[in-house]
């Protein structure tokens, strides 16, 4: 790089990454108030709302959080159903997609057409026949109604997994018929596999989209052990509320517990994840 080429990128380079600083710290700034509030004593929680410390020092909030509710049971709840959730949606969505990207017949294009419309319908259109199904089926008041709906594949998962699919050689595909591979053998042995950034974009999307959901445990749960961690700590502020003392703390606390978890996973897959994200857009 010549002396006359260096003036023009130095400055760039460190405005944008001090724009990405500030980014970064609009964006982390209420996680790390939230774990700062909930390391206070009560009536601290809300004072010094710009201080990245807290002072006083008083972790005891986590300790009341698990003798005040069954924290255990929730977040193996919010497990199972979150990855149930994550890998029904990723697996059926992409036996769609595989169909749509391999298969020509006449229709094709309206089908898929239809199946993207149904993004445009607002989740509140579909709630009070989707309740009635589940009842019907005497399931309501269990966890399979949090994921068993993702089994019929999510229009979004499946144009993102179509687009990618789209983007094999179709060569790959035919030489493996060639060789007798049955069409159940193209899509587990061949599809899957080369698509896998876009099923890991597509499970961490629907995880993380589980793991927060609050709707679906507030409609179809009543009993407390099968709570997950949205839906008890709702049940946490109620209490908390219907007996006149509200402890922030407490609550802070279990809104720490609740997101945690998530960060980890993708603190330790954000390789896989990122690759995932930049090999999709490539294609």
């Amino acid at each position: 790089m010549s002396a006359a080429d260096r003036p023009r990128g130095g400055p760039a380079r460190v405005f944008f990454l001090l724009m990405l600083a500030a980014a970064s710290t609009i964006f982390l700034y209420p996680f790390v108030w939230l774990v700062v509030a909930s390391l206070k004593p009560r009536s601290y929680t809300f004072a010094d709302p710009f201080v990245p410390w807290p002072d006083p020092f008083a972790p005891e909030s986590y300790a009341a959080v698990w003798q005040a509710a069954p924290m255990l049971a929730w977040l193996l709840n919010t497990l199972v159903v979150g990855l149930a959730a994550a890998v029904s949606v990723t697996l059926s969505s992409a036996f769609v997609a595989f169909g749509f990207a391999y298969f020509r017949f006449p229709g094709r294009n309206l089908i898929f057409a239809s199946v993207l419309g149904t993004m445009m319908l607002p989740a509140a259109v579909t709630l009070v026949p989707t309740y009635l199904i589940w009842n019907a089926a005497g399931l309501t008041g269990t966890q399979v109604p949090l994921w068993a709906g993702n089994l019929f594949g999510s229009a979004f998962y499946i144009f993102l997994l179509r687009q990618f699919l789209l983007g094999v050689p179709r060569y790959v595909f035919e030489a493996a018929r060639v060789d007798g591979a049955t069409y159940l053998d193209l899509f587990w042995r061949i599809a899957l596999p080369l698509a896998r950034p876009a099923l890991i974009i597509a499970f961490v999307f629907e995880l993380k989209a589980s793991w927060f959901d609050l709707m679906k445990p507030l409609i179809y749960l009543q009993d407390p052990q099968l709570y997950t961690l949205p839906r008890g700590l709702k049940a946490i502020v109620d209490q908390f509320y219907q007996g006149g003392d509200p402890k922030w703390e407490i609550v802070l606390a279990a809104s720490v517990i609740t997101t945690l978890p998530l960060i980890l996973i993708f603190f330790f897959g954000q390789r896989y994840f990122v690759r995932g994200i930049a090999t999709t857009g490539h294609r």
